[in-house]
């Protein structure tokens, strides 16, 4: 992977690099120096919005209420991941039970944790991506329904030229293009 991001970087020396991923450590701690830009996906953010609103309210329409206007601030609202993060850290736990003060408490911790990841609005403004759902599903039509079939296994380099032609394969144009340069180019002879 990382030869693929040098490979990329390489031929896109000017390109914003921007990693979206969930709260996972290991992601950040492989992506970080690879990235100019890290930003949360925000569907993870939103379900652990959600996991507060489920301790914070008491009723379904309140929380349903509460959880859109939270969602739609931290997407749409510049310095909203901090504002949200102050009124949780303010929701009364008084009548909490322990695994509700609990699941605020961890709901805390990743805003916490994660602000600086969850400038939404700027990332939308710039044209960044805010969620890593499209990604997640290109790897497991890409990747996982061929490489990962029982039984099987792969070369580093096997695994290469499969997911290559894969990629080619089922992106539109794309099949067309590359033999449109193997009729332009030929087949570079491999010694």
């Amino acid at each position: 992977m990382k030869r693929e991001i040098d490979h990329v970087k390489s031929l896109y020396p000017r390109a914003l690099f921007v990693g979206v991923a969930d709260g996972a450590k290991s992601n950040w701690d492989f992506l970080g120096p690879h990235i100019d830009e890290q930003v949360l996906d925000f569907y993870h953010a939103s379900q652990y919005l959600a996991r507060a609103a489920s301790v914070i309210c008491r009723h379904e329409e309140e929380r349903e209420q509460w959880l859109e206007e939270q969602c739609h601030s931290l997407k749409h609202k510049h310095h909203a991941a901090q504002r949200i993060l102050r009124e949780l850290e303010q929701a009364t736990t008084t009548k909490m039970k322990p695994d509700q003060n609990k699941e605020l408490q961890e709901c805390i911790t990743y805003f916490g944790n994660h602000l600086h990841q969850m400038r939404y609005a700027r990332y939308l403004e710039k044209g960044i991506p805010i969620g890593s759902g499209v990604t997640e599903a290109a790897c497991k039509t890409l990747v996982k329904q061929r490489l990962c079939c029982s039984g099987m296994r792969w070369t580093p380099e096997g695994a290469q030229i499969v997911l290559s032609l894969r990629a080619l394969a089922l992106t539109e144009s794309r099949w067309e293009q590359f033999w449109q340069k193997i009729n332009q180019y030929g087949v570079p002879v491999l010694t």
